[in-house]
């Protein structure tokens, strides 16, 4: 496991590109944030966090699956990163962070992703914006 990076990962150098090319700015892996957030858009209050669907456990997905040996390790570390992804998701909306989680099996679908992070996008600049708001 000390192999497995944990940044510049190729579904987050991916996504990047994507918002790149959106005309997005952003910083990546803050420290200061809880969970650290792969990216950071600091102007638009939004994190993304780009998920491995094997070690984050994306639910129905045929990456996630669990090894055959030593199960109760397994169980026990995929419990723990659902649960870390669980409180530092809540704690960054809890202060007023936009959360986008990515999920590494949508990357397989390009044209999509983009389309889904467009929606995403939009939804935030139409909360953000006083002239859609309802008194």
């Amino acid at each position: 496991m000390s192999r497995i990076k944990s940044g510049d990962t190729k579904p987050e150098i991916a996504v990047r590109s994507i918002l790149h090319k959106l005309g997005y700015r952003f910083r990546l892996h803050d420290r200061s944030l809880p969970g650290r957030p792969d990216i950071v858009l600091k102007r638009h209050r939004v994190v993304v966090f780009v998920h491995g669907c094997f070690w984050h456990r994306h639910r129905g997905c045929p990456f996630a699956y669990t090894p055959k040996s030593n199960v109760p390790f397994w169980t026990a570390k995929f419990t723990d990163n659902v649960a870390r992804d669980q409180v530092s998701t809540r704690q960054l909306r809890r202060d007023g962070w936009r959360v986008l989680v990515v999920w590494e099996c949508r990357l397989r679908h390009p044209s999509r992703l983009r389309s889904d992070i467009q929606r995403f996008f939009r939804s935030v600049k139409s909360a953000q914006d006083p002239r859609t708001s309802q008194p």
